[in-house]
Parts: C-alpha cells; structure tokens; sequence
C-alpha cells in the first residue's frame, strides 16, 4: 500500500509539472523528481518479489526431487543452482534488475511511448539502487593480497595484483563485443517472435535443431583421429573455466506465474517454443529459465555471472570457494589430502567423497532410488552429470592425494597446509601441460596454433568471454550415442545408451569402478563432426530424460543461452575475427563449402548475419587436422591465449617453480596420471588419438613419472 500511495504522490507530482512547466517533459526532466524514498521503495518491494520466487522455487524443487519420476526440465534447474556466495551474487543482481523492471513498468502509465529506464535515471539515482540492493557489498572484494605468497586463492582473487578481482570467481565475463538485446538493457534476442533483425525475424530455435541439427542415430560416424578421451576432457577442462548457474528462480518476478507450467515469456522465464508438427516434442513449449545475472559494476546493461574462477587452475578438483574448497579436504591428519568415500572403493583405490555442496538439492537418487547412491563432491556440482566426468575427477582428486603422500614422505617436516597448497600447485600445472600440450593442439590443429609463451603479462584480460562459453559447447558434437565400457584387454564389458547415464553414480560404485569408463574413452573413437551429423538424438532429443517423457533439446538450450546472453550473430563474430561475413546464400555456401546447408540456415534465418554463434560455428568445415572450423579456432586460440598469459601463476613463468621443478613438470602426460592412479597398465602413447587396442598401446612403463626430487627441501 505504501508503495501505491508513492506511486500516486508522484503521478501528482508529474501532472503538476505537465501542467505548470511543459506539456512535452522529456523522460530526463521526469527522473529529476524522483526522490531516493520511492527509489528505496522500489528496491524493497523488488527484494520480497525476489525473496518470494527463490524460496517458491527450493520448496518446489524439494518436492519434486522426492519423486519417482522427475521431468529433465526439474534435473536441469537442481544442478543449474547457484549456490554458496554465488547465489549472494545473483539475489543482489536479481534485486536491481526488477526494481529498474518495476520504475519502468510504473512510469510507462505515465509516458506509454517505448524506453530504455537507463536513459531515464540519473548516476546517482543508479548508484542509489546499486548500493540498496547490495550489489555495491557483493562487488567488494573479499581478501587482502599478499604479494609473496607462492599460492593462488581459491577464489582466483590477487592473481592480478594491479586489478585483484580480475578472473576471479562470481565476477561478469568479459564481452569481446557489445550485448545486443532486444531492448538495449536486458531481454534476449527473439523474445518478441515478429521483431526483425536485418529485416528477418530470429527462428525458433527448435526449428533450427530439427531441420539442421537432426540426424538420424544409425549414421553415426566415428572420428579415426580423436578418442571419447578427447571429447571428455573438453568437458573436464570447461568445467574448470566456466559456470553461469540458472536463475535461481523458477517463478516470474512480477507476474508470478511458473516457468515449468507456463509457456510465456516473462522474466526469468524464456521457454523454447515448439514449431508445429515437431517430430518427437508434443508440448507447447520446453522450459527454459535465463541464465544468472551479475552486479556489472553497476551497468544496467545485463551481464551473466561466472561462479568459476577464469584460470586454469585445477578449480574443478578443489572449488573455486573458501569454504567448499575446506569441505573437500581431509582435516582428520596433517597430510594435506583431500577427502575420499567412507563408505565404498575401486579395488582399494579411493572414489570421490559423497556429498553436496552448501545449498545443493541431492538429484543422483533420481536415478536409484532402491539402491540409495547420492551424488559425488568434486570442486564443481556438475561432476555427476556423466560417467567420464566422474572419471576425470575421481583421477585427480587420487593424483592430489598420491602426489601429496610423496611430498610427505620427501619432507617429514612440512605440515598438511603446506603440503595441501604446494600438491594444489603441481596438480594445477599437470593440467595446464596437458591442456595446453596434448588438447588445445588437437582441437586448432597445425594452421592456428598458439604463439609461444614469453612470460606473464598484467595488461592481459583472464576473464572468461560469454561469447566462449557457447563456442566451446562445440564438444557436445563429438559426444557419441553411447557410453562403453571395456575391460583390461579393451573389449566391451557394456555399451548403454547416453541418457541412461546421466547422474548415474551407482553405476560408478557397482560396475567395475572408474576403470572400465577410461578404458572406453581411451580405446573409443569419438564421434565426427560432420556438417550433416551434427549432435546425437541422446542430446538432441533425450538430454536428462526420465521415463515416460520427453528429454531436452541441447542444440536448442545452446541456441537459447546464446540469445539470452544477448550474443550478437554469425557475422559480428566473423567481422571480430577478421574473417569474411557472407552477405547472402551463394557466399555462405562458399564459407560452409556447402550448398545444400546453406540454403538450409537461410531459410530459417534470412540472412547469415541473424544465425546463431553456436549452431553457425559448428557447421563450417574443420580446418586441417582440427575438430573446428576458422570461427571457432579464433574464439578458442584467443582465449586460451589470454588465460594464459594474464595467468601470474602459470606453470612456465619464471619463479613460479624452479627450474628443475619445470623440467620435471614438463614429462607429464594424462597418459601417465592414468598409469598412476589405476591398475590400467597399458596406454596409447598419444591419449586423445583414436587408437585400436593393442595397436599403439604401450606398457605404462614407457612414460616417465613425475619426479618430486626437485621439490625436497634441504634439511634445516
């Protein structure tokens, strides 16, 4: 009541100026009259709308955790949540956007033409706002840097001394080029289905999937240079880059209505229609709820959230926040080790601890609900979403521990933080090498491989571009239909289908343990990126499904997220990269080097300027001995560029480790991590190639171990 009787004190106020000052006010001379009381009004009426959606949707996502059947939709948002100081981060965000929302939807009674509330506010009515919703706090950054510690945060704060929050955790990404939204501020591109862009309207992304994406399973064609492997570790290693959590509602802020039952869009709702005559999907709509805001530094222009901290750092093994990252170790010694699982293990080899993050809702029961296996703890929440996933981090939380045991017994002396730091280190830069050695070469290729490293440069920018994060989705189109599983001599134990997979972590404990996951990766051709086999129906069709319906579209999820990001089209992205943009159907059939696709995306999309990034950059022809085309080898080679050059603590800067320590780190491989950490005993000598065994196997003997010696510490 209070806010109405605002709300009328000051459509008195705006006729009294109409009528005693001008009849043509502009919008600027309007704002002027609008006190900080009603601005704090509004931002606390914003924060109950808020508060009101966030606990509706916990108790909604409680509930419908506890049943038998759970629609993929309700899997999507339980581990899509932010959490810990990320949901902080959001609900601020969230406070501010609907409180601008709500001084628009008011004033626009009083001036009904269309416009943007930024050009209405002052700056210090912003800042007013900014301060009030407590996105001024959550910006602050949380530790005092110490300029001598040999350590990384956890939080990826101090990494840059001259700017201590750049690529650190719950920060923005960077924007290479500007957000382009509906409405200049915030709603995603296509919101409105008649709106032209370059002349055409944006097409349902579902459409797209079905008529360019859609192929059918019996075709799948094997990769004879990339092993599961390779595709595997795109995802283990985007898991230590990137998160941008879902909205943590699932009701609209204003209307109230609900994003899984309602198929109209209103914030944070953004549902994927269904074009008529779909082949499988005979809904109204799929769900689709916006990805997580950030504070912006007080920019009204939406931006989406990072929970990650940018580097390659291994945060995916040991989180990316204080008090998660304390949860994974084991305080029960002064070991320095991480914890592991009391109650089961792989032939006497640890498995990952059970458990969930603060804040997380439990979902891998959905999967067995007689047999009662939760979910694994790994740095990052999505660790349960596929079998390989598992794998990997079950590898390097054993390769912390073995490594951190050796440290031990070569330093009596040295106590369990040291060692837990120093072991963190080591196994940050095992990754790197193998990232930056064995799999960036193997997704650019010879033609557009990295300049050399000349050492750490503090004008570079970490952060993670919103722009990456859908280019790099490029890995869900080398994912096969199945997940093997094969035994010590590389024959198939198994062969299931993808979406029997999914947070299947009993699967881990009650069928052979890691082992057999590996081996499947490592003696199994990935998939082909081909222009006519694009992504598997286990994706495109089943992603997360649960008996009886539907699953989800990620080719269309993909597409979304990118309009919801305000990601601008195809041939912004070819401009950035000083490719050429195609102006119309013959010049993208030269680009694609192919016709018959061409005509395809034109006639869904007009023009190439309108297509969408993901789904353009997948389709173009892989460059030579790649698994990319020239866009997304420019979107890749520049960001991997930058994180590691805009990387205080990479492996290969001088002072980081010592010389010898560097020669040592050098010999690693994943192929000898593996050798390491599991009873396998033979390995390809080139683990991300397709490799048949016993053809290019070789005995774990013939690759060298890490040797620690350089890190023994003279007696005191």
């Amino acid at each position: 009541m209070a806010s109405l009787r605002l709300f009328f004190v000051l459509l008195g106020i705006l006729i009294a100026v109409k009528l005693h000052e001008a009849d043509n006010l502009s919008l600027q001379d309007t704002a002027k009259k609008l006190e900080p009381q009603f601005l704090l009004q509004n931002v606390e009426e914003a924060k109950k709308l808020v508060d009101a959606a966030y606990e509706y949707t916990q108790n909604w996502l409680e509930e419908k955790l506890k049943k038998e059947t759970v629609r993929p939709s309700e899997i999507l948002v339980s581990f899509k949540q932010p959490i810990g100081k990320t949901r902080l981060h959001v609900k601020a965000a969230h406070y501010m956007l609907v409180t601008l929302d709500l001084l628009k939807e008011k004033l626009q009674d009083v001036f009904p033409q269309e416009f943007n509330i930024t050009d209405v506010l002052s700056p210090s009515q912003m800042h007013t706002i900014y301060k009030a919703t407590g996105c001024a706090s959550q910006e602050i950054r949380t530790k005092e840097c110490d300029e001598k510690s040999p350590y990384r945060t956890i939080t990826g704060e101090c990494n840059n001394l001259r700017i201590p929050t750049l690529g650190s955790s719950n920060r923005p990404y960077v924007r290479w080029l500007p957000q382009e939204y509906e409405d200049g501020i915030s709603l995603p591109r296509g919101w409105t289905e008649t709106k032209p862009y370059f002349g055409h309207p944006l097409p349902l992304v579902r459409a797209v999937s079905n008529d360019i994406v859609f192929f059918p399973n019996v075709n799948v064609t094997n990769d004879p240079f990339r092993s599961v492997l390779f595709m595997q570790w795109g995802q283990f290693i985007d898991h230590d880059l990137d998160f941008g959590p879902s909205v943590t509602a699932t009701l609209t802020f204003i209307k109230g209505l609900d994003c899984g039952k309602s198929c109209e869009k209103a914030p944070p709702c953004f549902p994927i229609k269904i074009p008529p005559g779909d082949p499988t999907q005979k809904r109204e709509c799929m769900p689709f709820t916006r990805s997580a805001p950030a504070c912006n530094g007080g920019y009204a222009i939406r931006n989406q959230i990072n929970a990650l901290t940018s580097f390659v750092d291994a945060s995916m093994v040991y989180a990316s926040e204080d008090k998660w990252a304390m949860q994974l170790r084991n305080f029960t010694n002064d070991l320095g080790l991480l914890a592991v699982n009391n109650r089961f293990n792989d032939r006497g080899l640890s498995f990952l601890p059970f458990g969930n993050p603060e804040g997380f809702r439990e979902n891998c029961n959905v999967t067995n609900a007689t047999l009662g296996i939760p979910c694994f703890l790994a740095g990052d929440n999505r660790v349960n979403e596929m079998p390989g996933l598992i794998a990997l981090q079950t590898l390097f939380m054993r390769e912390h521990n073995r490594l951190a045991t050796e440290l031990k017994r070569l330093n009596s002396q040295m106590r369990g933080e040291e060692i837990y730091q120093e072991t963190r280190k080591i196994v940050g830069a095992l990754i790197q090498k193998i990232t930056y050695t064995e799999y960036i070469p193997a997704v650019l290729g010879e033609t557009i491989a990295l300049p050399r490293y000349r050492g750490y440069n503090d004008s570079v920018d970490p952060r993670i571009a919103s722009s990456f994060t859908n280019a790099f989705r490029f890995g869900h189109t080398l994912v096969r239909p199945t997940v093997p599983r094969l035994n010590s001599r590389y024959q198939v134990l198994s062969e299931t289908p993808l979406e029997n997979e999914f947070f299947a972590t009993w699967k881990i404990i009650f069928q052979g343990g890691i082992e057999p996951i590996l081996r499947g990766q490592i003696g199994t051709p990935a998939k082909l990126l081909r222009q006519d086999q694009l992504v598997v129906e286990g994706l495109r069709d089943r992603l997360f499904q649960q008996p009886p319906g539907p699953g989800l579209d990620l080719p269309s999820l993909n597409m979304q997220r990118g309009r919801d990001h305000g990601l601008p089209g195809y041939n912004a992205w070819r401009q950035l990269c000083g490719l050429s943009q195609p102006g119309n159907e013959t010049e993208l059939a030269q680009v694609l080097q192919n016709p018959q696709v061409a005509k395809k995306f034109i006639q869904h999309y007009g023009t190439p300027k309108n297509i969408d990034l993901w789904v353009g950059g997948v389709s173009e022809p892989l460059l030579r001995n790649a698994r990319v085309g020239p866009l997304l080898a420019c979107i890749f080679r520049k960001q991997f560029q930058n994180l590691r050059d805009g990387d205080r603590f990479w492996w290969e800067n001088p002072g980081v480790f010592t010389p010898a320590q560097r020669q040592a780190l050098n010999q690693a491989t994943l192929a000898r991590v593996i050798c390491d950490n599991t009873y396998i005993r033979e390995v390809p000598r080139f683990i991300f190639r397709a490799n048949q065994y016993p053809r290019n196997f070789v005995n774990c003997t013939a690759f060298p171990r890490l040797s620690l010696f350089p890190w023994k510490k003279p007696p005191q």
